[in-house]
């Protein structure tokens, strides 16, 4: 059932078809609310949240938390008790189906005696995929589809793309002046961007399951890579081919967070031994490129990897399909410099219509910066 297939007769049934319709918008964006309580929390899992409605009221609340743990249609039940008999619930994802770590949700509704469910988007998994809604309606529960379904789907846009390509969905993000400069040409970047954008990067830190960057950022930046707040702290790893890496960096301090340094055979054996001593996980890959970093990483069962690395580990990670999404932070500064570093290196592109053009670009000023959000797309000159 959608909205499409109602029929209105008369004044009063407009009036209240358009009261539930701007109830259902509104409980959905609350699960939206509740869900993103488990920011970069719940991976492979989705960020999910549930709201049971009687008579108009809230009786049930509750988001999924981390992989493992009750479903959040579980905790919506648990508070609403005997009121769920009857009641609408809300959800912005399909409820599951199928036995995983936990029962399946679908189950657990019929049971409870739920009479109505408004869902925000029908799951991508196919151990889901439409079974979940399916089995609701088979038991005589009436099913709304679709609400708010661009917010849901941006919500857990890494989970879906993890599901759809069994990769995690690469973010690359990086500060630059108006110029186009990461750093002055000396190497010195602090700070490009104010505190306002910087604090904007440690809540998108928070959100994400990996931050990525390159030796080459460890030994002229010594960054932290933490989200220094009350969030979530993604695991921290370094890409270093010869782990020529200072020995006295924030990153091997593990009591903070915990820091993976990838790397290649029989390089820097004195290192390993300190970074190991420190709790630091060190493998290596072959090859090391940042597609079998990603790999590696769908592999731990992570989501959403963060890119914060320099041009020249960005330009490998672009050119091997490895970041899909990108944000831009620009400075209302000028630095200047030829030999200062950009933000991505050689592409190999010779002619500005090779350029690879960002879509559904966003805007938005953070503090006296400006933020440029979008999606690698094809270049314009390629068709296929």
């Amino acid at each position: 059932m959608d909205y499409s297939s109602q029929n209105p007769s008369s004044d009063h049934t407009v009036g209240k078809l358009n009261s539930l319709r701007s109830q259902d918008h509104t409980m959905i964006r609350r699960c939206i609310e509740l869900a993103q309580r488990a920011l970069g929390k719940t991976a492979p899992n989705p960020l999910v949240g549930a709201v049971i409605v009687q008579d108009g009221e809230i009786v049930g609340e509750g988001f999924h938390p981390a992989a493992g743990q009750p479903h959040a249609e579980i905790f919506a039940l648990r508070q609403a008790g005997e009121r769920a008999q009857g009641a609408t619930i809300y959800i912005n994802l399909e409820p599951c189906n199928h036995f995983g770590r936990t029962p399946p949700c679908s189950e657990a509704l019929i049971e409870a005696g739920i009479k109505k469910a408004v869902v925000g988007m029908v799951d991508p998994d196919p151990r889901v995929s439409g079974s979940g809604i399916a089995r609701l309606q088979q038991a005589g529960i009436e099913v709304v589809v679709g609400v708010e379904a661009a917010a849901c789907q941006e919500l857990n846009e890494a989970f879906i793309y993890r599901v759809i390509h069994r990769r995690p969905l690469g973010i690359l993000k990086y500060a630059m002046t108006l110029d186009g400069k990461i750093a002055a040409s000396t190497g010195h970047s602090a700070w490009v961007t104010s505190p306002t954008a910087r604090s904007v990067v440690h809540q998108l830190r928070g959100a994400c399951d990996a931050v990525v960057v390159g030796g080459n950022t460890v030994r002229q930046d010594n960054p932290l890579l933490t989200s220094r707040q009350e969030l979530h702290t993604p695991l921290r790893v370094v890409m270093s081919r010869s782990l020529n890496l200072p020995a006295d960096a924030h990153l091997w301090d593990t009591t903070v967070a915990p820091t993976l340094v990838v790397t290649e055979p029989r390089s820097n054996p004195e290192l390993r031994v300190l970074l190991r001593e420190r709790g630091v996980e060190v493998i290596e890959l072959i090859p090391l490129s940042p597609s079998a970093l990603m790999t590696h990483l769908y592999e731990r069962g992570f989501m959403s990897v963060l890119w914060e690395c320099g041009g020249t580990l960005a330009a490998q990670a672009i050119a091997d399909g490895s970041i899909q999404k990108v944000l831009a932070f620009i400075a209302p500064k000028i630095i200047g410099g030829s030999t200062a570093p950009t933000p991505i290196g050689d592409l190999g592109l010779t002619t500005m219509t090779d350029a690879l053009l960002l879509e559904r670009v966003k805007w938005q000023s953070v503090g006296p910066d400006l933020l440029v959000e979008g999606y690698i797309g094809r270049a314009p000159g390629n068709n296929g």
